[in-house]
């Protein structure tokens, strides 16, 4: 009995001896454990980003040169026209003032000439009987020649009037609308019978069409000032098209605003591209364009993570791999010399090998890690 005593006594301490080592591990945390980075060799391109659009270089909008009504219009947008092609024809709605005067004119004209083709009779019936001398009968024609013009002239001005077009100068008519370059219509903002206006010192005028050579595109975009600083004509463009995604476009910087303009808080500068295109690319006038432009590269250079590299005061180092002890990973300081960074990828210039193992991001526990619900 004494012995089943004991037994159980010792039994009992082991179990509360085994308890409290369990405890005591399960207290302590494991080693933080770090993942481990390699330099590599690779590109590191330092580029800012302008927000624009691609439009023509070229794009004009055709204005009339009288004011009237639309009568016929001979393209659609997405048209290709030739210069001079005409386009439309206006309809001209007379002044009745100018109409009654030009009327009147006709009708004075052509009793002048009335009486100088009676005069005229006259006068040659006693030229050809010698009656008259030739310098006498001369006079007669030239002012039944100069009633014949002014008839001619009364009746022209009362056409144009009219019609705006006289027939001996059809092809000429300001009535005729004609494109003045060569290109495509991008819009046409007038319909057959709307009411037009010519351009003159005080209206703009009513514009017919807007036409454009698609095949002469450029870039303009805005950059903020922190950036425009970097950039200089000349340099190379990487166009990205939202309505184009799958194909980068080359471009040119030619201008950059010598004056910022303030939007939203920030000053703006303008800029604009040249955008090279092929035969077989097509772009709409207006599609919106990221332009990523290149600041400076460094090609096959030895890289790691940004995010790897700590700075004190001007140096920066890195935490070079020394093995493990008691499981846990020793680390050893390290100074670099660091030279164009992207914001994720950095260049080193000295202080690594490739085969330097360099402590990176913790790695999560397995109770830290996010499950697949989580996700």
């Amino acid at each position: 009995m004494k012995i089943v005593k004991i037994a159980f006594g010792v039994i009992i301490g082991l179990l509360f001896i085994w308890t409290f080592y369990f405890l005591y591990q399960k207290s302590q945390k494991p080693p933080v454990q770090y993942q481990i980075k390699k330099p590599e060799i690779g590109n590191i391109i330092n580029k800012t980003v302008a927000t624009g659009s691609v439009v023509p270089r070229q794009e004009i909008q055709i204005k009339p040169q009288i004011s009237g009504i639309i009568d016929e219009i001979y393209v659609e947008p997405g048209d290709h026209v030739e210069k001079e092609q005409v386009i439309a024809r206006v309809k001209i709605i007379p002044d009745m003032v100018n109409l009654n005067s030009a009327e009147s004119r006709v009708k004075q004209a052509d009793i002048k000439l009335n009486d100088a083709k009676l005069d005229y009779d006259r006068q040659k019936e006693l030229y050809d009987r010698e009656v008259i001398s030739k310098s006498e009968f001369q006079k007669v024609v030239t002012s039944f020649n100069a009633a014949k013009e002014e008839l001619a002239a009364a009746e022209n001005n009362l056409q144009l009037i009219k019609e705006g077009v006289i027939k001996d100068y059809a092809n000429a008519s300001n009535t005729l609308i004609r494109a003045t370059i060569t290109g495509m219509v991008l819009d046409v903002p007038v319909k057959e019978g709307n009411s037009v206006i010519q351009a003159n010192t005080f209206n703009d005028g009513t514009t017919i069409a807007t036409i454009a050579d698609m095949s002469d595109m450029i870039f303009e975009g805005k950059i903020d000032e922190t950036e425009v600083g970097k950039i200089r004509s000349g340099m190379d463009l990487m166009l990205t098209i939202g309505a184009i995604e799958e194909k980068k476009f080359d471009a040119k910087l030619t201008y950059v605003a010598p004056k910022g303009v303030e939007e939203n808080g920030a000053i703006q500068f303008e800029i604009k591209a040249d955008v090279k295109l092929n035969d077989k690319d097509f772009v709409r006038a207006g599609y919106s364009a990221n332009a990523d432009i290149v600041l400076d590269k460094k090609d096959s250079v030895m890289t790691i993570d940004e995010s790897l590299v700590r700075f004190e005061n001007d140096t920066a180092y890195v935490e070079i791999f020394k093995g493990n002890e008691d499981g846990r990973q020793m680390f050893e300081k390290k100074e670099i010399k660091t030279g164009l960074s992207d914001g994720i990828k950095i260049q080193v210039l000295s202080g690594l090998t490739l085969d330097d193992e360099i402590k990176g991001e913790k790695e999560l526990a397995k109770k830290d890690k996010p499950t697949t619900e989580e996700i």
